[in-house]
């Protein structure tokens, strides 16, 4: 996964430790750990994840695009979100829908 500075970017200056932890030690080293789990495999825990706590905003829809670029196609995204629409709830599935729609057809 390439160097992420969304943190910094985004929160640099309003809450630096804040976006230091989440560009080096989540995006630096867990995702980092390709041995462990494979990025395309966190992807698809993530987006999941994502989905059933219900965050539905940018963030969701930004994993959807990293899941994209770590291998998951388009009908492994829907077979994903499909799945999880049972356990996370229906209206979730929809809102995940609406970004992998958009993120798949580009």
């Amino acid at each position: 996964m390439e160097n992420v500075t969304a943190g910094r970017d985004i929160l640099g200056d309003f809450a630096p430790k804040f976006a230091e932890l989440n560009d080096n030690v989540l995006f630096g080293q867990v995702w980092a750990r390709e041995e462990q789990f494979s990025p395309r495999d966190r992807s698809v825990v993530t987006v999941t994840a994502l989905m059933a706590s219900g965050v539905l905003d940018t963030s969701l829809r930004a994993h959807i695009e990293i899941a994209k670029s770590n291998g998951i196609t388009r009908d492994e995204m829907v077979e994903i979100l499909t799945h999880a629409a049972f356990y996370a709830g229906w209206p979730k599935a929809w809102a995940a829908f609406r970004y992998a729609k958009e993120i798949y057809a580009e």
